[in-house]
C-alpha cells in the first residue's frame, strides 16, 4: 500500500529501530504545534463489497458505489478522498485517475487523491499528464500519492522484474520530481536512468493551470524511505495499519530533521489508518469485525500470516490503529493521534473488505457531519 512497506507488506520498524537512533533523535515525548486546521479525509481501495444476500458484487457495481460515496463525502464537508490502485480480484480500483475524473464531475470541493499510486510499475510521464489532466477537470483538486505499493501484483502484469522492486522506485521517483520541478519552472526537463528511456529537452503536456500537483510519499515501514521524503521536499503520507500509532513519532521527527538538514520548510504529514463509525461503540464493532476478519485472514493466508482473532480486532480497537466506534469515540482517537504526531492531515480508509456500501455510506455521512467537528473542537480546545 505505501513505498515504505516491505513486499509481503509487513510494517519493518518499530520505535527501537537501530536506523532512527543512528539518526541521533531526542527520546521521549514531544509536543508540536498543531496546524491551523486538521485536514480530515477518507480512503477506499473499492474493496468488493457483498449486496444484502451476501453475494459479492461485480467489479463495475463497486466502481459506481465509489463514485456515490465521494458524492456523499463531499456534501458533508469531507476535505479530501484517497482511491487506491491494485490489481488483484479483491480490489476494484486499478486507475484511480479514472475514478477519480468521473467523481470530479459530481463534486465542487473534496480533494481527489490517489492512496497510492504504485509508481514503480508505472510510466512516471504518463502519470503526470493522468493526474495534470484531472487537475484541470476538478479545478485544482488533483493531488497523488507516491508508492512501491506492498503487493506485487502489478510487476509482472506490466513486464517488471521483481528483482528491480528497489531501482525502478528510485529512478521513478527522481524522474518524476523532475517532472514536478520542471512543471513549475515552465522548463523542458531533461533526465537519464538505466530503467527507462532518456528524456532530452522535453516538454511535458498539459502542465497544471497553477504550475503544482500536490504530491506526497507514502511511508509505510523505513527510515529510509522517510529520508527520501525529505530528500525531494515532497509531503509525507504515513500508512498506519496497526500497532500504537505513537511508536511512528521517531519517523515524523527523523522527517523534521531531514527537512531541516537540507534547508527546506516544515512540510505537511499525513496519516492514514482503517476505521468504521456506527451510531454506538458496540454496534461499529459488530458490523466491522466480520468484514476486517475475512479480509485480513484473506491476504494473511497470501503471506504467511497467523489467523485473526476478535481478541486481536478488540486490541486494535482499544489501543491500536483502527478508528472504530461512535463518532465521539473516533473524534477522540483521532484528535490524540493528531496530537501525538502534528499532523496536518488525517484520513480513514472506511472500506473493508466485504463491508456492505450501504454501511460504508452511513459511516461517511457519521465522519462528515459528526467527528469533523467534534476533532477541530477538541483540537481548538
Amino acid at each position: 500500500m505505501t513505498e515504505g512497506e516491505g513486499r509481503n507488506g509487513e510494517q519493518r520498524t518499530t520505535i527501537a529501530d537501530a536506523s532512527l537512533c543512528r539518526a541521533g533523535l531526542p527520546a521521549g515525548p514531544i509536543f508540536f504545534d498543531m496546524p491551523r486546521v486538521l485536514e480530515l479525509g477518507l480512503d477506499t481501495f473499492g474493496d468488493v463489497t457483498v449486496d444484502p444476500s451476501g453475494k459479492p458484487n461485480s467489479h463495475a457495481q463497486v466502481l459506481r458505489d465509489v463514485v456515490t460515496e465521494a458524492v456523499l463525502a463531499d456534501q458533508v464537508g469531507v476535505d479530501c478522498i484517497g482511491l487506491g490502485e491494485h490489481h488483484r480480484e479483491d480490489f476494484a480500483i486499478s486507475t484511480p485517475e479514472t475514478v477519480l475524473a468521473a467523481i470530479a464531475a459530481k463534486t465542487t470541493r473534496i480533494h481527489l487523491g490517489s492512496a497510492v499510486t504504485v509508481l514503480s510499475s508505472d510510466e512516471p510521464v504518463r502519470v503526470f499528464q493522468r493526474f495534470s489532466t484531472l487537475d484541470a477537470l476538478s479545478n485544482g483538486r488533483a493531488e497523488i500519492i507516491l508508492g512501491r505499493g506492498s503487493f506485487t501484483e502489478s510487476f509482472p502484469l506490466f513486464g517488471y522484474p521483481l528483482d528491480q522492486y528497489e531501482i525502478l522506485f528510485e529512478e521513478r521517483l527522481e524522474l518524476f520530481a523532475a517532472l514536478l520541478e520542471a512543471n513549475r519552472t515552465h522548463q523542458p526537463v531533461t533526465w537519464r536512468g538505466r530503467t527507462r528511456a532518456p528524456l532530452n529537452n522535453q516538454r511535458i503536456y498539459p502542465p497544471t493551470e497553477s504550475g503544482a500537483l500536490k504530491t506526497w510519499i507514502g511511508v509505510g515501514g523505513s527510515p529510509e524511505s522517510v529520508v527520501r521524503a525529505a530528500h525531494y521536499k515532497l509531503p509525507l503520507t504515513l500508512a498506519i495499519i496497526g500497532g500504537d500509532p505513537r511508536r511512528f513519532l521517531p519517523y515524523v521527527q527523523l522527517y523534521h530533521k531531514e527537512l531541516a538538514a537540507r534547508g527546506a520548510e516544515p512540510l505537511p504529514i499525513a496519516v492514514h489508518s482503517p476505521g468504521h463509525i456506527a451510531p454506538t461503540d458496540a454496534e461499529a464493532r459488530e458490523e466491522l469485525w466480520p468484514a476486517y476478519e475475512k479480509m485480513r485472514n484473506r491476504i494473511g493466508r497470501e503471506r504467511g500470516w497467523p489467523p485473526t482473532s476478535r481478541r486481536d480486532f478488540e486490541q486494535e480497537v482499544e489501543h491500536g490503529s483502527l478508528y472504530c466506534g461512535a463518532p465521539e469515540t473516533v473524534a477522540k482517537k483521532i484528535a490524540n493521534t493528531a496530537r501525538a504526531l502534528g499532523l496536518d492531515r488525517f484520513t480513514m480508509k472506511y472500506s473493508s473488505g466485504p463491508l456492505t456500501h450501504a454501511l460504508q455510506l452511513r459511516s461517511i455521512e457519521l465522519y462528515g457531519r459528526q467527528v469533523i467537528p467534534r476533532v477541530r473542537e477538541m483540537l481548538a480546545g
